[in-house]
């Protein structure tokens, strides 16, 4: 048994994170306090986090393990069963990607500059899958922003569950 001298409750030690650098070998603080004190830290800091989190997977460190990983072959196969759940799982969203490639490589459809900045590189954005032909030409800067403003209105409805962005 010990004390976390947070909450001062007789716990078992099975309760307490381990700690090398505490003589019973466990914090002294409970798992149930230490918790509470990171939900509360991450809270007061939460534009830090949020910064943190976007650029964590940029770091070059994480770059170059992902790019070792996936010349792998465990990489290769993990890349390839990602490929499948994400055509199973955006059946209408891949239907209506192909069917934009197809129109643009058959000439029945012409990529345009962004809608908003005129930028020469664009990807075709939907409005709705169901007109698969029917896009918006926005550069990837504007694209990912109009994603991610859709997901913040579709968040608000209660509806964020349902995006597969």
């Amino acid at each position: 048994m010990k004390r976390c001298f947070r909450c001062l409750s007789q716990k078992p030690l099975d309760e307490f994170y381990k700690h090398a650098q505490m003589s019973d070998g466990r914090l002294n603080k409970c798992i149930e306090c230490t918790k509470a004190d990171v939900r509360q830290n991450r809270l007061s800091k939460l534009e830090y986090y949020r910064s943190f989190d976007r650029n964590r997977a940029s770091r070059p460190d994480r770059v170059a393990a992902r790019e070792s990983y996936q010349k792998t072959t465990e990489g290769k196969l993990a890349i390839a069963r990602a490929k499948k759940k994400y055509t199973v799982v955006h059946a209408v969203r891949r239907k209506a990607q192909v069917a934009v490639g197809n129109a643009i490589r058959d000439g029945k459809l012409q990529r345009q500059p962004c809608f908003i900045c005129g930028a020469p590189n664009t990807h075709g954005h939907h409005a709705s899958y169901d007109l698969p032909l029917t896009v918006t030409w926005l550069c990837p800067k504007h694209h990912k922003e109009a994603h991610r403003q859709a997901a913040e209105i579709l968040y608000a409805e209660g509806q964020r569950e349902t995006m597969h962005f």
